[in-house]
Order: C-alpha cells, then sequence, then structure tokens
C-alpha cells in the first residue's frame, strides 16, 4: 500500500469508513451526472435542432449554480449540514425521475427540460458547499489535501467516462434510461451521506480570535432568513475577501477559467485544423480529462507537498501556458498533448487550492468560503467560454487562445508576487479527527 500511497495517497479510504462511503456515493453521482448532461445535450437538440436552445441549457445551469451557491454556503454555516445534503441530495433525485418521465411520456417539451434541470442544479447548488465541508470533518488534518485529492480524481473518472457511457446508455435506452441511471447515481451519494453524523458549523477557537467573532456567531440566525440571512451571506464574503491567502486562491481561479478557458473555441479550431472530424472533437475533451486523470493518480506526492500554495500558483500558470501553446500549435498530436499538460496543471491546481481553502478556513465560516469556490469554479468556466467565444468573433480564434493563456499567466505572475502569504502557505501541524 505505501508504493501505492506514493501515486495516489488512498489512506483516507483505508482509515475512514465514513469518508469511503462518501467518497463512493460522490464518485457514482458525479458518473451519473456526466450521463445526465450528455442526454439532455442530446434531447434538447433532438426536440429542437437550433444552438440556441442548446446553448440555454447553459443559462439552465449557471444562473440556478449562483443563486443556489450564495443560499447554500450562508445555510452551510447555519444549520445541520448533513441534513442540509440530505434534503438537497433528495430534491436532486426527484427531479432526476422527473426527466426520466417526461422522456418516457414523450412530452416534447424543451421547456420542461430545461425546468427540470435548473430544479436538479438549484438542489445541488444549495446543498454543494456543506458537502464540501464533509472532508475536513471526517479526516485528520494530515489527511485532507488527500482527502481533496481523492475527490477530484472521482470526478475525472467521471468524466472521462461518463461521456462514453452516455452514448451506450442513449443507443440501448434513449434519454429515460440515461436519466435514470442519473437517479441511482444520485440515490448512492444519498446512502453515504444518510450514514454520516450531524455536522453543525463548529464555533470558533481561540487560534481563530483574529477573527470578527459577531459574524460568526451571527451566522447561527442565518437560518431564519431576512435580514439575518443577507447579513450572514455579506460577512461571509468579507471574511474571504479579508484574507489575502483566500482571496488569492479565488483570483488565481477566476484568472485561469474566466480568461483562458478554450472550450467554446474546440468546434472552430477542430473545423480550421482538422475538418470538422467528430472523432478529433472528442478527443480535445478527452485530452484534457486524461491529462487531469494522470495528474491525479500521481497525487500522493502533491498531498504531502509542504509549499501547497507556491504548487497552486506555478500549476496555474502551467495551464494558461499549455494553452498558449495550444493556440500555436497545428498537428493532432501536439495539440492533444498541449491539453493534456492543461488538464493535469487544472487538476494540481485544483487539488491545492481545496486543501488550502479546507484547512485555513474556520468552520464556522467553511460553508460560505466553500460556496465562493464552488460558484468561482462553475461560473468561471462559463464566463470564460463566453470571452473566448466573443473574442473569437472579432480576432479570430487562434488570437483567442493565445490572448488568453498569456493573460493567464501573466494575471497568475501579478498574484504571486503581491500575495507572498500564499507564496509560503503550507499545511498546519496535523490535528486528530476521529474516523467515523
Amino acid at each position: 500500500m505505501r508504493s501505492l500511497d506514493r501515486l495516489v495517497d488512498t489512506r483516507p479510504l483505508r482509515s475512514s469508513p465514513a469518508f469511503r462511503r462518501l467518497w463512493i456515493g460522490t464518485t457514482a453521482a458525479a458518473f451519473g451526472g456526466q450521463v445526465a448532461v450528455v442526454a439532455v445535450l442530446y434531447q434538447v437538440w433532438n426536440l429542437t435542432g437550433s444552438t440556441v436552445w442548446t446553448g440555454a441549457i447553459g443559462i439552465a445551469t449557471a444562473v440556478p449554480t449562483i443563486v443556489g451557491g450564495i443560499v447554500g454556503g450562508t445555510l452551510a454555516d447555519a444549520v445541520d449540514r448533513r441534513r442540509l445534503v440530505v434534503v438537497t441530495t433528495t430534491v436532486s433525485v426527484l427531479a432526476a425521475l422527473g426527466l426520466a418521465l417526461q422522456a418516457v411520456a414523450e412530452a416534447a417539451s424543451v421547456l420542461l427540460v430545461l425546468v427540470l434541470v435548473a430544479a436538479q442544479t438549484s438542489a445541488t447548488a444549495v446543498g454543494a458547499a456543506a458537502r464540501r465541508t464533509f472532508i475536513s470533518r471526517l479526516l485528520p488534518s494530515d489527511l485532507v489535501p488527500a482527502g481533496v485529492a481523492l475527490n477530484h480524481v472521482g470526478f475525472q473518472i467521471a468524466m472521462l467516462t461518463g461521456p462514453a457511457v452516455a452514448g451506450l446508455v442513449l443507443t440501448a435506452g434513449g434519454p429515460r434510461a440515461a436519466y435514470l441511471a442519473d437517479a441511482v447515481g444520485i440515490t448512492v451519494s444519498l446512502y453515504g451521506v444518510l450514514r454520516l453524523p450531524a455536522m453543525r458549523p463548529q464555533p470558533l477557537t481561540d487560534r481563530d480570535t483574529d477573527t470578527d467573532t459577531d459574524t460568526a456567531t451571527g451566522t447561527a440566525r442565518a437560518a431564519r432568513g431576512g435580514l439575518a440571512a443577507v447579513r450572514a451571506t455579506w460577512q461571509g464574503w468579507r471574511y474571504l475577501l479579508h484574507r489575502p491567502v483566500l482571496r488569492a486562491c479565488l483570483a488565481t481561479d477566476l484568472a485561469a477559467t474566466v480568461l483562458a478557458m478554450p472550450i467554446a473555441l474546440f468546434p472552430a479550431i477542430n473545423a480550421q485544423r482538422f475538418d470538422g472530424e467528430e472523432t478529433t472533437l472528442g478527443l480535445f475533451l478527452s485530452a484534457i480529462a486524461a491529462g487531469g486523470l494522470i495528474a491525479g493518480f500521481a497525487s500522493g506526492a502533491l498531498s504531502r507537498a509542504r509549499r501547497t500554495g507556491c504548487v497552486m500558483l506555478i500549476a496555474a500558470a502551467t495551464w494558461g501556458a499549455a494553452l498558449t501553446a495550444f493556440a500555436l500549435v497545428d498537428s493532432l498530436p501536439t495539440t492533444l498533448v498541449c491539453l493534456a499538460i492543461a488538464g493535469a496543471a487544472d487538476t494540481v491546481a485544483v487539488i491545492s487550492r481545496g486543501t488550502i481553502v479546507q484547512l485555513s478556513t474556520p468552520d464556522a465560516f467553511l460553508g460560505r468560503v466553500s460556496a465562493a469556490e464552488n460558484i468561482a469554479g462553475v461560473a468561471g468556466p462559463g464566463l470564460g467560454n463566453a470571452r473566448a467565444g466573443a473574442v473569437a468573433s472579432v480576432t479570430s480564434t487562434a488570437v483567442s487562445s493565445l490572448s488568453g493563456g498569456l493573460a493567464c499567466v501573466l494575471a497568475v505572475a501579478a498574484i504571486a508576487a503581491t500575495t507572498p502569504a500564499l507564496r509560503r502557505w503550507a499545511p498546519p501541524a496535523p490535528t486528530t479527527t476521529p474516523a467515523t
């Protein structure tokens, strides 16, 4: 096992049954979600034949993610997090079953599909922040980086395999079978959460005395709604923005996604370089996922890194540099290599950022800070793809990709230069937490 841990640190899976159940469930839900993503695209296209409507899927997911994330972050610091995740996961299962039923009934309503997608996304977004806090509560601090890495490895496995399986499922049983697969995956994740103990937010400790105590204690009243909830939400964002390390983590993520996200350019670049072959377009996405998965399987060394902040900054700059090179090459092998390097760098940056957020945020604020991280991680790529498409429409795909990659590298360099605390950040001394 020690030789395996040098690659993927599996100690959290072996030492904590609760984390193991949670990881299996989270990976199953991510896999089902990838199958459902393809099914929604397939069904909306068949119903409308319109790229405007397939683009509307992005709106049906982006807006609920932002709104639900803000609400969920406040709730996660005010109520029992386990109960919140159980409720939101149950709603997500019901929405998946609703999608399956409309497919069985052949309702032929694109609006109904989008409403159900928005409902499921809202439920997932409200519970996402609370779910992210589980790692630091279930694992001792020295295993938190490995736990974050394992979660990302599970997501990369789902990204790599889910779309391929979706094609087989759609061929065999149509959208209804794909939506049922999503419901099953989410139900597996529900089982993992049901076995957890109660997870109310913990009060501030003496080591957090620099924190605004009124900000934290006032959060307990946020669940009552009204001005208390608004105040608690604002206080959470104020806490994040007043902490240089957390603020820089968020800025680095946005620099990488908003400035350099390339996926919107893939169809046009594929048409220009490779005559629009469907197989090469699929390889673009697979290359990013494959690079991310390879990096995830080498996460054992990453979880033991002492200069986590420095690792994150280097990884984010490498993402930008790889996409800069992607804009300049023209052969298929070099194109895929650049995308694989970008995917690997993205995985390293995500794992490092998650480790920093988990270990440098007091539990009383972890829900709201995790919500901000989730919103940036979901909304940032959407804005980045919009930027890439807009720039390409007035220049070219090469200029859009090149300028985005270079802007990312420069922005990350500026963040590194102005935030020495992030460059020096290292995990705190290990603490022990009972494995439930």
